[in-house]
């Protein structure tokens, strides 16, 4: 496999002038990472400052209307409200022990502003946030939370004015501030090394989900994993250490917009071909000219046109199975698990539940973990306006 790929997916297509931080950031992986300075560390903040291992939940009341035995990976728990804290904390503290003082980040649904917010205040950081118009508005209740913290909040207007042009806006200021700043990619896309790195920090999610199901369960694993993929990082921390368990199906859910004939999606391995998007050779949805397409889903952190190269990878080598849910499956599964379990999830995980919902007759009598990967306090202002 060639450096810095997934397959035929991956790679580091970026101007020179960002080639120094990348270079500097491998290099730290390399010496830094394996210290037991650093991971004794991370394992105590884990511990400590997010409240891992993170719980699995049994659902009794679904599992008995969609006769399936339902259970979530509860990454809703963790101090912040989801997955992304998992990353900034591993990647703040790598920055901090390579000598940099701002972590620059971009952000879609915002939880991912708020997780490196939370690592900031607590390396005595600074942070820096993009965050398109758009999501600035419809995410107001993050945005609010990262002010209360410190972070410094700047909207973007350009573009569709949502997270693939927050990153670009970001990876501008990365090129004039690194000297000083670690960018804290949000998702396991990008150029190398940040696919690698981000899983890195996010399969905890998939190595306590493994022992845990297997604990509770007479060591039998679950026959179906499911994660909703966006860039893909709750996904690839939620597979990560089951794709050598092939008796376990692994289920990417990409979000299919309004679900209407030729309506803008966030599904690019469903609809896309492969292209180029922020530093990486993946499946994109461009045109035929190579034209990036607007996305769209009412779950803001899945609105992204591209995704992470492993997923692509996984995707084409058969051991990811990838669909779609629509905007209306998706808050049909939100208010459910509300009502039915008294879980609230991020209208990203909804995805993810939908899933076994609207599928509830193949997976009969089957066991099916899903991530949860986020609350869905944040998104009670988009089901306002919605219902």
């Amino acid at each position: 496999m060639k450096k810095g790929y997934f397959g035929d997916f991956g790679g580091q297509f970026i101007p020179e002038l960002l080639m120094p931080p990348l270079i500097e950031l491998e290099e730290a992986m390399a010496t830094i990472l394996p210290t037991e300075e650093f991971q004794t560390r991370f394992t105590n903040m884990l511990k400590e400052n997010v409240g891992r291992p993170s719980a699995i939940t049994y659902c009794p009341n679904l599992s008995k209307d969609l006769g399936l035995d339902l259970w979530l990976k509860r990454e809703d728990l963790n101090h912040s409200g989801a997955h992304k804290i998992n990353n900034t904390l591993g990647q703040g503290l790598l920055a901090k022990m390579m000598g940099k003082d701002v972590l620059l980040a971009e952000t879609g649904a915002g939880m991912h502003g708020v997780a490196t917010t939370v690592a900031a205040a607590m390396l005595d950081m600074k942070a820096v946030i993009y965050m398109g118009a758009t999501d600035v508005v419809r995410q107001a209740p993050n945005v609010n939370r990262m002010r209360l913290m410190g972070a410094e909040i700047v909207p973007v207007e350009s573009g569709t004015k949502t997270l693939k042009d927050a990153i670009n806006e970001a990876l501008r200021r990365w090129l004039s501030d690194q000297e000083t700043t670690h960018y804290c990619f949000g998702t396991a896309a990008g150029p190398h090394p940040f696919p690698t790195l981000v899983r890195e920090f996010q399969q905890i999610i998939s190595k306590e989900a493994r022992q845990q199901f297997m604990d509770r369960n007479s060591g039998n694993l679950p026959d179906v994993v499911v994660a909703c993929v966006g860039g893909g990082s709750n996904a690839i921390g939620m597979f990560h250490n089951f794709v050598p368990d092939e008796s376990v199906e692994l289920v990417g859910v990409e979000a299919a917009g309004t679900g209407e004939p030729d309506c803008y999606s966030s599904a690019p391995l469903d609809h896309g071909t492969d292209g180029v998007l922020h530093g990486m050779l993946t499946k994109l949805l461009q045109t035929v000219d190579g034209q990036i397409e607007p996305s769209h889903s009412v779950a803001p952190g899945l609105d992204y046109p591209g995704v992470g190269p492993e997923h692509a990878h996984l995707h084409a080598t058969g051991r990811g199975h990838y669909v779609t849910i629509n905007d209306a499956q998706a808050i049909n599964a939100f208010k459910v698990l509300s009502r039915r379990e008294g879980i609230i999830p991020a209208l990203e995980s909804s995805h993810a539940v939908a899933y076994a919902i609207e599928n509830k007759d193949r997976l009969q009598g089957k066991s099916v973990l899903v991530c949860l990967s986020g609350r869905g306090d944040k998104d009670l202002g988009i089901l306002d306006q919605i219902l």
